[in-house]
């Protein structure tokens, strides 16, 4: 693995959390190697929205407010809910070929723990909803939301079975869309996003203590 595939590991299993400062010359000694491999880690990792370089700070782990991911997740399910609404409408068959066998690829790659390619493959799924749904302004509201670390942390958050979670819903959506049943397709999409959410943020409502 790379430098870069290092650090970013480190980042989305929680070592290093939104906020915390990415020193240089810690992060080298952490990966044993020398700080210019560390240097241009940050600046990809940056390129990717996972950190953010600012003059005389240094680098720190991006951080989202816990209420505007809470906005995102609630915009997305909406948004994208509608997207996979109109899909279920007008996907042809060949439509829907590619859509099942993208959900089986990313099912499969799961499997095998590569969450580099389910990352790629979901954004494939999605891109391909809010194709065939033929709006300009739905793929441009849900290209403003979806934030490349949100969803990196978010795959990064979930366990054995919200991966599992997560791909079977690709593959319900698939199958609603092929059946031409909107509200099915709908609701498969919008559960997709809130049980994200709730791999990501954890219990929405705490209980108070006694």
């Amino acid at each position: 693995m790379s430098v870069v595939d290092d650090l970013r590991g480190l980042i989305l299993a929680g070592q290093y959390v939104p906020g915390d400062r990415l020193g240089e010359a810690e992060l080298a000694e952490t990966l044993g190697v020398s700080r210019t491999p560390v240097r241009e880690a940050l600046r990809r990792l940056q390129a990717e929205g996972l950190v953010e370089i600012a003059a005389n700070r240094g680098a720190r782990v991006v951080e989202y407010p816990r209420e505007d991911l809470e906005t995102i997740f609630e915009l997305r399910a909406r948004i994208e809910g509608l997207a996979a609404r109109q899909a279920a409408a007008v996907a042809t068959a060949a439509d829907c070929d590619r859509l099942h066998r993208v959900a089986l690829d990313l099912r499969d790659r799961a499997e095998q723990g590569d969450v580099e390619a389910v990352y790629r493959l979901n954004a494939d799924f999605h891109g391909d909803l809010v194709r065939l749904g033929g709006s300009a302004v739905l793929a441009q509201s849900i290209s403003s939301l979806v934030h490349s670390p949100v969803l990196l942390r978010t795959y990064g958050a979930f366990d054995e079975e919200a991966m599992r979670r997560s791909v079977n819903h690709h593959i319900e959506i698939a199958a609603a869309v092929r059946a031409g049943d909107p509200e099915w397709a709908e609701a498969v999409m919008r559960a997709h996003l809130f049980s994200a959410r709730a791999s990501l943020l954890g219990p929405r409502h705490q209980e108070n203590p006694r």
